[in-house]
């Protein structure tokens, strides 16, 4: 029997390739992270009806628009493991404490996959660490050493408020950079956490903004239990697929695969795992394992398309873009959309 890391591993493996260039002094301002008009980058995902990776595209495939209007194509590559920055943002309040444990073991894992494959170090990728409560605290700035990462969330403890937004804001603003962001390595964040936010300064159009114009492309892996709904799912959904990301939620189908669910009367309700036996601490496990390793494995596993725009519109604050696949019964995850010029 594999291990959870061996999983991970062997589905996020990451070959080694050239050393990371020096870092740029930290950033305090969204100035730091304005990208270039010249040239847009696109990360794409496809996945077949059943959620796997098309991986086998080539650029014909592709047909990229921009505000409607066909654009040539200038790089294409569907190369894994292409160099990336991952934010980490942890929700550290009070409605994470159930499954608290167990979240933080898989994100350990996730932070081993993505950063230091195959157990070894990798200069492409790196990482930083964001916790938020009442408020957002940059933990760890951005390192490629993961254990920096791994021992900053061993002592994390939940509590308090949820100020989601300013963390996302944080992460697109104050952390150090890695020069040849946003282009290489990439820009990703991932957050574990269930959306809703209580005490944050910032709007969530306003990050959602913020994270458009620094092509960042981000993912949520939800912390709602099974069985409940939370006003912060639209939030997590909007973060993610506005930036060409997604959502996963390993607590939904938790009783999906069990029989007798629904079918078993009992004192403390009709479950056919009881809470607190093993059978179900495992189906818990088992459910974040996989949301953690298709996380990983969407992150390294993208077609990467750049473009030079063409008729930029001054007038034009936000350009929508779409990408199509010649295929059918295939889904394309792309970013909206792009800020061409700077606010």
């Amino acid at each position: 029997m594999y291990s959870r890391r061996q999983l991970l591993l062997g589905t996020a493996a990451m070959a080694l390739s050239s050393p990371r260039l020096p870092a740029q002094p930290p950033a305090q301002s969204q100035d730091a992270f304005k990208s270039s008009v010249n040239e847009v980058i696109v990360p794409v995902t496809v996945t077949d009806e059943k959620g796997r990776f098309v991986s086998n595209l080539d650029q014909k495939d592709f047909m990229l628009l921009d505000e409607g209007k066909p654009q040539r194509i200038t790089f294409f590559t569907r190369e894994r493991n292409q160099p990336v920055v991952i934010g980490f943002l942890i929700d550290l309040s009070n409605s994470n404490l159930l499954h608290w444990d167990k979240f933080m073991e898989a994100i350990q894992d996730l932070v081993l996959a993505t950063i230091e494959p195959e157990g070894k170090p990798d200069k492409r990728f790196s990482g930083y660490l964001i916790g938020y409560s009442t408020e957002a605290e940059l933990m760890v700035n951005t390192t490629e050493d993961p254990e920096k990462i791994l021992e900053r969330i061993r002592k994390v403890k939940p509590g308090g408020g949820a100020a989601l937004f300013d963390a996302v804001h944080m992460a697109c603003t104050s952390r150090t950079l890695v020069k040849g962001e946003p282009f290489e390595p990439r820009r990703v964040i991932v957050i574990v956490g269930d959306g809703h936010d209580t005490g944050s300064k910032k709007t969530l159009d306003e990050v959602v903004e913020v994270a458009q114009r620094n092509l960042v492309t981000i993912y949520g892996v939800s912390t709602v239990a099974f069985g409940f709904r939370n006003e912060g799912e639209p939030n997590l959904k909007r973060l993610c697929e506005s930036t060409g990301g997604r959502v996963v939620y390993p607590l939904e189908n938790l009783y999906s695969d069990v029989s007798g669910y629904l079918s078993t009367p009992s004192d403390e309700g009709n479950y056919a795992l009881k809470v607190g036996t093993g059978g179900y601490a495992a189906a818990v496990m088992r459910g974040i394992v996989n949301a953690i390793t298709a996380t990983a494995g969407e992150i390294t596993t993208q077609y990467i398309l750049r473009y030079t725009p063409t008729d930029l519109d001054a007038a034009k604050t936000f350009r929508r873009i779409e990408v199509r696949v010649g295929l059918g019964n295939v889904k394309v995850r792309a970013r909206e959309g792009y800020y061409p010029f700077a606010p």
